[in-house]
């Protein structure tokens, strides 16, 4: 270890990425984790492995007409910036990511050997109006690999420097505070805590937290990149912004592991680095509890199709526009002002046959895997292995043969306070929503999206059932599904240049200290803004580590 080395407190994709770039321009990089070495690669392990790329060849081969300017409409529709000072970092950043996005990310990762499937889909379709949030056209690219996969292409570099002697990995090392040289103003180094070892302890599971000893580390840079607060449930409850959203929901599910505390954040800031837009969060209103938990309180976000009735705890429909993959915060928002925390899916077996897809490596090993035969058997007719073991074994599932004796199961789920659903009324609702089927034309703004949705190449194959009326026998049983918020992102964060450089509360840069990842809230403090396009996490991600790292190869230069 030397003065020279570059600190990266966090292993994260962010990091990792960081890390690469400085690491193959020649200098010598320093990585200290608070977990263990099977955590190597932090949240995007555990990723669907979606990206965000623009006007790409599988969009050309799926006919997707795109463009920079059209994504950068896109994004700052989504972003709601404010006219403020907060928001005028995360706006350059925003502004770079979709150049990135449009250009160097694809060819970069294709070069590192990570391949994307050839169809491209919408995990989010957006608010249903043109200067509204979402994505005007599909941009969702899955990894072939998913999560674990985009941490390959870095992680097995960054090993090869290891064996070189320029990369070392310090495990179980938790930074506690930053070293401040007060003659120049200037951080150089970290202090913090050497905790238990736990080396069998697998990926994600809670670790303890018991001090061996201390350590001091001295370097020419440091960077922050240990993510956000999503696994920190007081931290998000703290975070909640009750004038978007309501009141957070008393039952929060984790759709990230327990040590994403938020603790790098705030260690940057006892240093002087400064926080913006720490109200921006992003959660998933359709989460549900892992019926085979790795985490405390372990959530699983279902990726939905947009045939399901969405209905909030009273059995009362959600509002025009908000049907399921349409606009997450909006729907988060309006199930938050409801006054109860959670909503539900009413489909049925072919919905969820056809349209259900399980966020999280885990839960797809055909893409995990990269197993040609078991994706044919996922496309193929019938239930997937993930599907049927929630419908086995998911506490939030109610499965029937008919309509009155699925809302008995679904009463009988609800919280002790929560308002009974009346079956008479929920009959009316579904049987409603049926009568649109009995033409090719509809007033129905859900039904007449199904039948758009289906004109998509990619949505008729793998994303949308033909529409079918939800009581129709031949497409039984039904099912609901007792929808929970799912933390996950964090938004805002440390304000940072456009190299990474953490800034003060002045918009003064504090030598030697950077940050990337969603401890900036993806770069410069929120470059997502009030919302965020979906696939854009892991390519936040990326981006920012690269610009940090190349910053920090170019450093003493």
């Amino acid at each position: 270890m030397n003065e020279h080395s570059i600190i990266i407190v966090g292993t994260g994709l962010a990091g990792l990425v960081a890390g690469y770039e400085a690491a193959r321009a020649g200098k010598h990089v320093i990585f200290l984790d608070q977990e263990n070495r099977a955590n190597l690669g932090g949240q995007a392990f555990w990723s669907l492995g979606g990206l965000f790329y623009v006007a790409s060849p599988e969009q050309k081969f799926m006919r997707i007409t795109d463009s920079e300017a059209l994504a950068w409409r896109d994004w700052e529709n989504s972003a709601a910036y404010d006219d403020a000072p907060h928001d005028d970092w995360p706006r350059r950043w925003g502004r770079e990511f979709v150049r990135f996005a449009a250009g160097e990310m694809r060819p970069y990762l294709k070069n590192l050997g990570l391949n994307v499937l050839p169809t491209v889909g919408w995990a989010e379709r957006g608010a249903g109006d043109a200067s509204g949030h979402g994505n005007s056209v599909p941009r969702f690219h899955l990894t072939w690999g998913t999560g674990p996969e985009v941490v390959r292409v870095f992680r097995e570099p960054l090993e090869e420097f290891e064996r070189q002697g320029r990369v070392e990995f310090h495990f179980r090392h938790q930074v506690d505070e930053l070293i401040v040289d007060p003659t120049h103003h200037r951080i150089t180094g970290v202090k913090g805590s050497v905790l238990e070892p736990c080396d069998d302890l697998e990926r994600g599971a809670a670790s303890p937290r018991g001090v061996v000893k201390h350590f001091e580390l001295r370097g020419a840079a440091v960077v922050i990149a240990t993510g956000g607060i999503g696994g920190n449930l007081d931290k998000v409850r703290a975070s909640w912004p009750t004038q978007r959203w309501g009141t957070c929901p008393p039952e929060l599910v984790r759709g990230v592991p327990a040590h994403v505390d938020g603790r790098g954040i705030d260690v940057a800031a006892t240093a002087g680095a400064h926080l913006v837009n720490t109200d921006r969060m992003w959660h998933y209103p359709e989460g549900m509890t892992n019926w085979s938990p790795i985490w405390p309180d372990h959530g699983i976000r279902i990726i939905p199709g947009p045939s399901s009735l969405w209905l909030d705890a009273s059995g009362t429909r959600l509002p025009t526009n908000l049907f399921p993959g349409s606009d997450n915060l909006a729907a988060l928002s309006h199930i938050g002002r409801t006054g109860h925390g959670y909503s539900w899916f009413l489909l049925n077996q072919t919905i969820a046959d056809k349209e259900f897809i399980f966020s999280g490596s885990e839960q797809n090993p055909d893409l995990t895997d990269k197993s040609f035969r078991k994706l044919a058997g996922k496309l193929s007719p019938g239930t997937h292995v993930a599907i049927r073991a929630f419908m086995d074994n998911g506490i939030d599932w109610c499965i029937a043969e008919n309509l009155d004796d699925l809302v008995q199961q679904m009463n009988d789920l609800a919280p002790a306070d929560a308002p009974s659903i009346e079956p008479a009324a929920l009959r009316t609702v579904v049987e409603d929503r049926d009568s649109q089927l009995n033409n090719p034309f509809s007033k129905d703004i859900q039904v007449n999206y199904i039948r758009t949705a289906r004109g998509f190449l990619g949505d008729r194959i793998v994303r949308c059932a033909p529409p079918h009326k939800l009581l129709d026998d031949a497409h039984g049983p039904l099912i609901a599904v007792r929808l929970k918020v799912l933390t996950r992102k964090t938004l805002g964060g440390i304000e940072t240049d456009l190299d990474g450089q953490c800034l003060t509360d002045t918009g003064q840069p504090i030598p030697g200290l950077y940050a990337c990842g969603e401890a900036a809230g993806f770069g410069g403090g929120g470059m997502h803004g009030k919302n965020a396009l979906e696939g854009t996490f892991l390519g936040g991600c990326i981006h920012s580590g690269k610009r940090v790292g190349e910053a920090l190869g170019a450093f003493g230069h």
